[in-house]
């Protein structure tokens, strides 16, 4: 069985490793990885595997090596487990593998969560695999713009729903090209009248621009340029302290949120204010799960909201991204490079598989 291995130390340093598989045994099942994608989000699962997150937990690798995580569509090809039958079909989280060996627990028609103790303490939503034939959010039509955008919109839409909760008339947006980026502007456009303000680099600046989504786009260059009518929120989807360091002063006392979500610029591995400190208020790191499970706990009816407007985006998604297909472990391999080396345009999604 085919895995990618991916260096902790330098994630430009990759490797095809054959792991033998051991046989299935009572309780477990075995999936075969179908269809996933790889955009700048795995490269942030790969930036902050280690510490707080911990993203190379999920899937143990050799010394010194992880296997990043990626979000797609698996079958089973092997079950000793009941409510789990050879045939079906999940969406979940996966390393990037050709097959996962999993423990299920409450297995039902929807889906069941793997209950391997490694995973035990991970955010619930990582352990969960949904059955396809019993998905609500699950469309046929759609498979490659799924794997790109569900779990990326999810982080959008929630992002959009907590910058909603200050109601500052501008937010300005870095890494405005991405496709979290985008699916936050999406969600935040569609709910109100706001300001959106776009940072970005010369390369992207006419996509950005052609998206229609923001009201303004600024280069990173002229950042220190920045000006705010009105009371602002910034969202760091890049995580360049330099650039945060120049937007809070920028804004200045306009500036009345700064929430880091993403690290796109993965070399400079940001995810806390330059030691220097910060003009303005301090960044807050925006944990999807965390934050997630308290809105639903205290307003229910935004699932239901969440799930409408994610199933609209797939068709929508189609205008900013169009997704190109890469198979076989040498083109994961170098689909893997070009991600890391900042050379996938904005407009192309990358889907995969063995």
């Amino acid at each position: 069985m085919r895995e990618v291995h991916i260096a902790k130390q330098d994630i430009r340093d990759t490797r095809i490793a054959m792991v033998k598989q051991a046989r299935v045994g009572e309780g477990a099942a075995r999936l075969k990885l179908d269809l996933f994608a790889l955009t700048a989000n795995n490269v942030t699962y790969a930036a902050m595997g280690t510490g707080m997150l911990g993203y190379w937990d999920f899937f143990p690798a050799s010394e010194g090596f992880g296997k990043v995580p990626v979000w797609g569509f698996a079958t089973v090809i092997e079950s000793e487990a009941p409510g789990v039958e050879v045939g079906a079909r999940y969406y979940g989280y996966y390393p990037l593998a050709e097959t996962l060996d999993v423990t299920p627990a409450k297995a039902g028609p929807r889906g069941f969560s793997d209950a391997a103790p490694h995973r035990a303490e991970k955010a619930p939503i990582y352990n969960q695999y949904l059955n396809t034939a019993a998905d609500p959010a699950y469309d046929s039509a759609f498979e490659p713009e799924q794997t790109l955008f569900r779990p990326l919109y999810g982080t959008g839409w929630w992002a959009a729903d907590c910058i909603r909760q200050t109601a500052t008339p501008v937010v300005v947006l870095s890494s405005a090209s991405s496709k979290t980026a985008l699916a936050t502007a999406h969600q935040l456009r569609a709910g109100g009248s706001v300001e959106l303000i776009a940072l970005t680099s010369p390369g992207n600046e006419a996509y950005v621009r052609d998206t229609g989504l923001y009201d303004r786009v600024v280069l990173y260059a002229n950042a220190a340029s920045l000006a705010a009518n009105g009371d602002a929120t910034y969202v760091d989807f890049l995580g360049r302290t330099d650039l945060t360091a120049t937007v809070h002063a920028t804004l200045g006392d306009k500036l009345k949120r700064s929430i880091i979500i993403g690290v796109t610029d993965w070399a400079d591995r940001a995810a806390q204010p330059p030691a220097g400190g910060l003009v303005g208020p301090k960044p807050e790191f925006f944990f999807v799960p965390t934050y997630a499970t308290g809105r639903l706990q205290a307003e229910p009816q935004l699932g239901a909201a969440m799930l409408a407007d994610l199933r609209a985006f797939y068709a929508a998604s189609r205008q900013y991204v169009t997704p190109q297909h890469a198979t076989g472990p040498d083109a994961i391999l170098a689909a893997w490079a070009r991600l890391t080396e900042g050379k996938v345009a904005p407009n192309e999604g990358i889907v995969a598989s063995f």
